[in-house]
């Protein structure tokens, strides 16, 4: 129940602790030390210590280190599983697939490296070159900094740690405060694994304090961050000379064109919309509809809704869960208030009872409310009326976030040009903008962030170049 902090291999607690409660029933469910700007030092200098072993480390020794640590989240699968449901609210079936997520993440990692390599270069290439023996190759930065948010309180620690670690570097983490012992227990597995680098993982917790002290420190070469917008913009201005990836809001959107399957798009936008009760970076929170199939889609789009389960996390048939905390159901409530004033329709009845949310389904919604303009985080979608692609194209590009979009569509010059002038990191075509694969480049242009996750690429960001010639 309690989570421990890591100063690199050795455990240790403080007098000072941090109760836990469940957003669902709001008893304590874990336990954590309040960590300060010299603990954040402490584990930052004994990483800096321990990139000089990890740089040295064997390939094979660090990819069977996380293949180690994957077998051993299959053992304990249900154990973390409930933790994540325990410490965020997440219904027990969605905690189930994180941790399965997670597996996929950390063996994708280590199969990854073993393939990664440099490239020959011809020097000899133009007039001024001469034939030289030249080449590439990628090294360990040394010391990386990962700060994870609430949501996905596993898989989001693992996109992060995996790369990391399989790259030869050594990792401080500070997890989110509102999941602690779910962090705590997938870092054990690390540095209890018989394969592990010595002190190559330490874990931290706290905020704004221990957060400063780590990102402003001159000991890590790579800070990795998903949250928001606000605080990237701290880190952007104080981290100094380091390389700085950035994970963060979005604002997702959909067009809904009259050849689409509609019966299809209303399922997956209501999946999209309100899976994890939309605290997703990549919720559905825009939905552009041609004209033509605005009622059609409407009715479907709250029929869909209406299907879904609300109601104890620890139910396996339950889809949504309760939203992280009092503020987060306070601030949900006021955005479809605001709608409303401003002449929205809900399609189906605001209600709340505490931190449960129920999905709503807002019509009528025109550009210039706040409840499209910015990010809800919240089960709540939205429902625009377009004349057709060329009318919702600007609509969506117009925010200033840019992570994935989606149409639904049986159009290929549709297609064709979604994928050419959507500005989103990422464009699905006939699915959700929440979808996504830990395996593909994931990350957002704009105010979205700076860099991208996913194996292959993370340790792309979590690796130098060094060019080598030998004449």
């Amino acid at each position: 129940m309690q989570a421990k902090i890591f100063f690199g291999s050795s455990e240790a607690t403080k007098e000072n602790l941090s109760e836990r409660k469940s957003p669902y029933n709001g008893k304590v469910v874990s336990i954590a030390p309040i960590c300060d700007e010299e603990d954040a030092n402490k584990a930052l200098r004994i990483a800096q210590d321990a990139a000089k072993i990890t740089k040295k480390s064997t390939l094979s020794q660090r990819c069977n280190w996380l293949l180690d640590v994957a077998e051993k989240l299959k053992a304990n699968k249900e154990d973390i599983a409930k933790t994540i449901t325990d410490e965020v609210g997440k219904p027990i079936a969605f905690a189930r697939v994180e941790v399965d997520r997670c597996i996929e993440t950390v063996t994708l990692s280590a199969e990854t490296m073993r393939t990664m390599a440099g490239e020959t270069i011809n020097t000899d290439a133009m007039a001024s070159g001469k034939k030289t023996l030249s080449f590439f190759r990628r090294e360990s930065v040394g010391v990386v900094v990962a700060i994870t948010p609430f949501n996905f309180p596993l898989n989001l620690v693992a996109h992060k740690l995996a790369p990391a670690l399989v790259a030869g570097n050594a990792v401080v983490l500070k997890p989110t405060p509102e999941a602690p012992l779910t962090a705590y227990k997938f870092a054990k597995l690390f540095i209890e694994s018989e394969y592990a680098i010595a002190d190559a993982l330490s874990v931290v917790y706290g905020d704004a304090e221990v957060g400063s002290a780590l990102i402003t420190s001159d000991i890590p070469r790579v800070i990795s961050f998903t949250g928001s917008v606000p605080v990237g913009n701290i880190i952007t201005k104080n981290a100094g000379i380091k390389k700085v990836g950035l994970e963060l809001g979005g604002n997702a959107a959909t067009f809904v064109e009259k050849s689409a399957d509609l019966a299809l798009a209303a399922q997956r936008c209501a999946l999209g919309a309100f899976v994890n009760s939309g605290q997703v970076c990549i919720s559905l929170q825009r939905i552009y509809v041609q004209v033509e199939v605005y009622d059609e889609f409407a009715e479907l789009m709250a029929k869909e809704t209406q299907k879904l389960k609300i109601g104890s996390p620890y139910d396996d048939d339950t889809f949504m869960g309760p939203l992280i905390d009092d503020d987060a159901a306070e601030r949900a409530m006021g955005w479809v208030e605001s709608a409303i004033e401003e002449g929205a329709k809900p399609l189906l009845s605001p209600h709340r009872e505490g931190r449960m949310f129920h999905p709503c389904v807002m019509a009528d919604v025109r550009d210039d409310m706040a409840i499209v303009c910015e990010e809800v985080f919240a089960p709540i979608v939205s429902l625009v009326k377009v004349d057709d692609f060329d009318d919702a194209l600007p609509r969506m590009n117009n925010s200033p976030y840019g992570l994935q979009f989606s149409v639904f569509t049986n159009d290929l010059s549709i297609t064709s040009r979604a994928i050419d002038e959507l500005e989103a990191g990422g464009v699905v075509i006939n699915d959700m903008p929440t979808l996504r694969f830990d395996i593909q480049p994931y990350g957002g242009v704009k105010l979205s962030g700076v860099g991208r996750e996913g194996p292959r690429f993370a340790i792309e960001e979590m690796t130098e170049i060094k060019s080598v010639v030998i004449c």
